[in-house]
């Protein structure tokens, strides 16, 4: 498997209470420990198990997944654009691994 690397989309520039699309995906390949290799033996599971966006560290939206979600989770949701900021998106993987990637939204008034 490649890196594991998570991409997000947000618009760079917003007018404040602005409603902002967030799109992000993370190239995963999900296992979710019923497969079974060439010699028979199973995958061990190895997923994301929860996904958390946070804006200038508030938490402003968290998901919960399980196994049987699809490989390369993509996810879409809105926020309010407030103020000028960072943007952090975390997604967990249940062998406790954790990916990053933030982005930056500059809000005017």
């Amino acid at each position: 498997m490649s890196e594991v690397q998570g991409r997000v989309r947000v618009q760079r520039v917003a007018y404040k209470g602005e409603i902002v699309e967030v799109k992000t995906t993370i190239n995963h390949p999900m296992e979710n420990g019923t497969r079974k290799d060439k010699e028979g033996n199973v995958i061990p599971k190895k997923y994301i198990k929860y996904f958390k966006c946070t804006y200038n560290d508030k938490e402003v939206f968290r998901s919960e997944w399980h196994p049987s979600i699809s490989a390369n989770p993509f996810l879409v949701f809105f926020l309010t654009a407030i103020e000028s900021g960072n943007i952090y998106f975390e997604w967990i993987e249940d062998t406790g691994r954790v990916f990053k990637k933030s982005a930056e939204i500059i809000v005017e008034s």
